[in-house]
C-alpha cells in the first residue's frame, strides 16, 4: 500500500488545498492530511477545528484521513508507514524553502520521498494568509474556500481596523 502524508497548518483550508488533496488521493492508496499543531504559531483556528473542517470537506474521499501531529514530520510519516510526503508549490518563491525542507527531510528519513505538486492555475494566488486577512476585514472569501470553511470564517467577527 502506498501511503503519503500531506502536512500543513491548513489555517484555514482553501480550494487550493482541496485541489492538491484530490490529486494526491488519486496518486496514493492512502493519503493522511497531517494538521500541524505548532504552539509557537499564531493560528486563527485551533487544531481540532481545522481537523473537523478538513474531515467535512474530504468526506467524499474514501482513502483520505485527517490527523493532528506534533513534532518532526518525518517521525510522524515513519510512524504511519508513509513512503512519501506531498507538498504543494504555488510559485517559484515557494520552491526555495520547500527544496531546503525536502533535503532536510531526506536527511532525517531517506526512505521517504517528497513529491511536489504544482498548484492549479486558478489557485496559484490563494494562500491561507490572504484568505484570513480578507475574511478578518469582512471581505467575501466564498470563491477561495469550501463552503463549510466559509461558514466558519463568516461566524467570526471582523477585526477592527
Amino acid at each position: 500500500m502506498r501511503i503519503a502524508v500531506y502536512p500543513g497548518s491548513f489555517d484555514p483550508p482553501t480550494h487550493g488545498h482541496m485541489d492538491l488533496i484530490r490529486r494526491a488521493a488519486r496518486l496514493f492508496d492512502r493519503l493522511i492530511i497531517a494538521v500541524g499543531r505548532n504552539p509557537g504559531k499564531d493560528t486563527l483556528f485551533e487544531a481540532g477545528d481545522r481537523v473537523e473542517m478538513l474531515r467535512e470537506i474530504t468526506e467524499d474521499l474514501a482513502n483520505v484521513e485527517v490527523e493532528v501531529f506534533d513534532g518532526l514530520l518525518m517521525d510522524f510519516a515513519k510512524g504511519k508507514g508513509a513512503s512519501a510526503v506531498v507538498r504543494g508549490l504555488r510559485a517559484v518563491s515557494d520552491f526555495d524553502s520547500e527544496f531546503q525542507m525536502a533535503l532536510m527531510n531526506r536527511t532525517l528519513a531517506p526512505e521517504i520521498e517528497t513529491v511536489f505538486l504544482m498548484a492549479s492555475a486558478e489557485h496559484m494566488f490563494v494562500s491561507s494568509s490572504i484568505v484570513k486577512e480578507v475574511a478578518e476585514l469582512g471581505g467575501d472569501i466564498r470563491e477561495l474556500v469550501p463552503e463549510p470553511v466559509a461558514r466558519r470564517l463568516a461566524a467570526r467577527p471582523p477585526t477592527e481596523v
